[in-house]
């Protein structure tokens, strides 16, 4: 699932994928990652992140809810649900989480 490798990264490599991931991965994904560690390196990914923070991440928010409701994510679930594997890693999460609550 999309949403559990963005669960794993910060706000902020969560943020750069979201707005810049569709711009590097394509036929000149070499050029694309020049280019976007060049904004990275001169401040501008900085400053647009602070800019969108201080706005109250509207973009972030926006593109965090299209990559939840793409059409991928929405197949993968119902495919993720026929397998029998999907409910035992179900059932561990649900058992992980209780025990946290009870610490």
């Amino acid at each position: 699932c999309i949403r559990d490798r963005w669960d794993s990264v910060s706000d902020t490599a969560e943020y750069g994928g979201l707005s810049r991931g569709d711009r590097i991965v394509d036929e000149n994904v070499r050029e694309n990652m020049e280019e976007t560690l060049e904004e990275i390196q001169n401040g501008e990914f900085t400053r647009e992140w602070i800019l969108e923070n201080q706005a109250g991440r509207p973009s972030y928010t926006q593109l965090r809810q299209a990559e939840k409701n793409h059409e991928i994510e929405q197949v993968g679930e119902r495919l993720r649900g026929l397998f029998s594997w999907a409910e035992a890693d179900a059932s561990a999460d649900e058992e992980s989480v209780q025990v946290q609550a009870d610490d």
